[in-house]
């Protein structure tokens, strides 16, 4: 068999893959020069450089295994390899701990002044007095994101004789308390930190996650770390900040555009600034190198690789009933995460109907993927579902009955937390999906658009109205409405669905009529 190593990976990973299967090193290749010669191999392997696009894909007959040495795959087309039944592996754990040593790093370099320092005396300035800095020894870390790296920091921190607090509701209170981190909401890290470091994917739901807003909770002692992705902070908004001097500085490894040399956030003398530096270590690169070869070889042996990133292609005569459902399975666990309040203990997921026949792994991971996605950029697949839930302190239970009482088929989602518990469930009609329950009501929504509003609220004569009236202040349309109730007069559920997002300051508005309990604002 023969592997194509498309961009330069460690040493190491070449060698083990020597030893059982023929290795070609081609770098630097054009896209049609990769088409050309992508059809001789079994196994792709690629860092962050080459685009693994369809018509590569479509063009490797043999293609077995694409593996990305690293954690993103974003330039892999995964939808296009899923097809072809080519499995996708990369390398979530080989850098972890060089980037949090890395923030860890930026942090007591931010609190001392070390580059600022360094670079005065270099050019033949003693100023001791300037460069006073700060201990972090008793200081409160905050830490956004309890992933990997996130976790890693979060040791150190510990290590250090920080105080260390963290937000993520998708980590279990009694797994967040082990390893000794007092989780807290968004609003209270921001308000409460000395540092603050951010470890989460660049998504829609986090993408300028801390902006302008976020920005005038922090205290003006803060001091803000970014080594996860360019993007997460507002790069305008932190530079005014500090500037300003409404935060204390910040210590920043990504940008929002890559690689630069003329970002705003190079123009301030209190933002310490590296080059995308948190996986680069010997160690760090030899790792991810190891790892992707190893996988490789284990799916071009026919094994099962660790850190699958598509999950295995169901069977054909499968294929059929189940594909519609992974769509509803995700959906359900994407608006759970978004509704449910409070630190995860437990997910439920029911199978009811003709659906609890079938071997259910794929569609728990679906549901996983789903729950999971703002948090963490480890896709999930069949391979390490139950892994991910595991480090995560996540207990997953499975329920299956044959029957149903509304309909053929049905997938319900619950998410326990320290609050309570968040229900929903959805089915395939006329050939779509469709969300039927949300909380306790029952409803029928056919999720075609992006944006959505839930309000929950007391059913009476005019509150409709008022919500019209702010939307259409906003000039957003409604393309769509949805109000369940208990009763006349009693509790209901008002669900629209938007042609475009609707600000904050406009469902607070929605928020703060009489008698609307709560308002969540969803993008699915």
């Amino acid at each position: 068999m023969k592997v194509l190593i498309a961009d330069n990976i460690g040493e190491k990973g070449v060698e083990i893959l020597r030893e059982k299967v023929e290795v070609d090193i081609k770098t630097g290749l054009k896209p049609e020069e990769l088409i050309e010669i992508i059809p001789d191999y079994e196994a792709l392997l690629v860092r962050s450089e080459t685009k693994v696009t369809a018509e590569v894909i479509e063009a490797g007959k043999k293609l077995q295994v694409i593996g990305r040495a690293g954690v993103g795959v974003d330039n892999v087309n995964i939808e296009a390899a899923t097809k072809r039944g080519i499995i996708v592996v990369n390398a979530p754990a080989g850098n972890t701990r060089s980037a949090a040593e890395h923030t860890i790093a930026l942090m007591t370099a931010l609190a001392r002044n070390i580059p600022q320092a360094h670079a005065q005396l270099k050019a033949g300035k003693w100023d001791r007095k300037r460069f006073t800095g700060v201990e972090v020894f008793n200081k409160k870390l905050g830490v956004i994101g309890l992933g990997r790296v996130g976790t890693e920091v979060a040791r150190r921190g510990k290590g250090l004789g920080m105080q260390v607090i963290a937000y993520d509701p998708m980590i279990a209170l009694d797994y967040a308390k082990s390893l000794g981190v007092e989780p807290v909401s968004l609003e209270q890290l921001l308000q409460d930190s000395d540092f603050i470091t951010v470890h989460v994917p660049l998504s829609e739901e986090t993408r300028c996650l801390i902006g302008e807003e976020a920005l005038r909770m922090v205290k003006p002692s803060a001091r803000l770390i970014n080594v996860a992705r360019g993007g997460v902070i507002d790069e305008q908004a932190l530079f005014k900040a500090v500037e300003e001097g409404r935060i204390a500085g910040a210590a920043i490894d990504v940008f929002s555009e890559e690689p630069t040399t003329d970002n705003i956030l190079l123009q301030s003398e209190k933002i310490v600034v590296t080059p995308h530096l948190g996986a680069s270590t010997v160690e760090a690169q030899t790792g991810v190198a190891v790892d992707v070869a190893e996988q490789a070889l284990d799916v071009l042996e026919g094994g099962s690789p660790a850190y699958a990133v598509n999950a295995p292609i169901i069977p054909a005569e499968l294929r059929e009933f189940l594909t519609p459902f992974f769509n509803i399975a995700s959906m359900a666990g994407k608006l759970v995460s978004y509704l449910s309040e409070g630190q995860i203990n437990a997910l439920t997921i029911k199978y009811e109907g003709e659906i609890a026949y079938y071997e259910t792994d794929a569609l728990k991971a679906a549901t996983l993927g789903g729950l999971l996605e703002a948090t963490t950029e480890e896709r999930v697949s069949l391979v390490n579902a139950n892994y991910i839930a595991q480090s995560r302190g996540i207990k997953v239970v499975e329920q299956k009955s044959l029957t149903c009482e509304n309909y053929n088929n049905l997938i319900t989602v619950e998410v326990n937390t320290n609050i309570g518990t968040t229900t929903v469930a959805g089915t395939i009609m006329r050939g779509e999906p469709h969300i039927v329950r949300v909380y306790d009501y029952w409803v029928d929504i056919v999720p075609t658009g992006a944006y959505w509003l839930f309000a929950d609220h007391k059913d009476r004569p005019g509150l409709i109205g008022s919500v019209g009236e702010i939307t259409g202040k906003a000039d957003v349309d409604i393309s769509y409405m949805y109000v369940a109730r208990m009763g006349p007069r009693g509790r209901a559920l008002m669900v629209l669905n938007l042609d475009e997002p609707l600000s904050e300051a406009y469902w607070q508005k929605i928020a703060q009529i009489p008698d609307v309990y709560s308002v969540k604002v969803v993008k699915l």
